[in-house]
């Protein structure tokens, strides 16, 4: 990363590149080219599903106005912007540059001053140790490997200060077919896509090369983001499951 700060940031960024996109690090395979994406991820987060997940995990968070704040993944905002006005400060970041300048648009226009949009990677996160009390995510970690979940979990403990909430909603199931919940959440997909005749018989065919080849989504289960989070070092730990593939985990840093 350069050595770059947000003009009118507050101390605790480490440096940041602003302005070049890129993979998250540590991943190995073809990462999605969200730069293309930025519409379609705006209109996704104003989808009532959407919505009420977010309102899910800010209930679960818990935002004070002394808090400073961190958004992993922020696509366009939907948690950054919520939480600007509960919050002292809101770092918002994410590996694609298109989004993050979408987003500063977006604060420009509604004159947020204490929200700092930053082009970064959830496992390699440019804050100081301990410099913030929240961190909080939405849809973010499935697109990470388990080992890059992992590196992403003990960034986040890094950054937190003791006694810090951690709360992310996510996909949360397995391909394990012994699982009724996953039989159901694949099944209810499958069908999904293949209602959409041609076009969507292409595209299981291309995700299924895509999982195949290592470049799918990797959502992870209950069970193991519970195991997970204790790993590396979390306190209270605590899952919903959602009616839908998702679920929100909620974690302390020990204080």
């Amino acid at each position: 990363m350069t050595s770059a700060h947000h003009p009118h940031a507050p101390s605790g960024v480490i440096g940041a590149d602003l302005g070049r996109p890129g993979k998250p690090a540590g991943h190995g395979g073809a990462a999605k080219d969200w730069d293309r994406r930025v519409r379609q991820a705006d209109e996704l987060s104003r989808s009532p599903g959407f919505r009420e997940l977010r309102d899910r995990i800010l209930a679960r968070a818990a935002p004070s106005e002394g808090d400073r704040a961190l958004d992993v993944g922020t696509g366009t905002g939907l948690l950054a912007l919520a939480l600007a006005p509960r919050c002292h400060d809101v770092w918002a970041i994410d590996n694609a540059a298109a989004m993050v300048e979408h987003l500063r648009w977006v604060v420009g226009g509604r004159e947020l001053g204490n929200v700092y949009p930053l082009v970064a990677s959830a496992v390699s996160l440019p804050l100081d140790d301990e410099s913030v009390d929240l961190v909080v995510s939405n849809y973010c970690f499935h697109h990470l490997s388990e080992g890059d979940k992992r590196i992403a979990l003990a960034e986040v403990l890094r950054v937190l200060r003791p006694g810090g909430r951690f709360v992310f909603g996510d996909m949360m199931f397995g391909w394990s077919p012994g699982v009724e919940r996953n039989r159901t959440i694949v099944r209810t997909k499958v069908r999904a896509i293949a209602r959409r005749g041609p076009a969507g018989y292409v595209r299981l065919l291309s995700n299924a090369f895509r999982m195949l080849g290592g470049r799918g989504e990797h959502p992870a289960p209950p069970e193991w983001w519970r195991v997970a989070l204790i790993g590396a070092g979390f306190d209270e730990v605590q899952i919903d499951l959602l009616p839908h593939e998702g679920g929100i985990a909620a974690a302390i840093k020990p204080g």
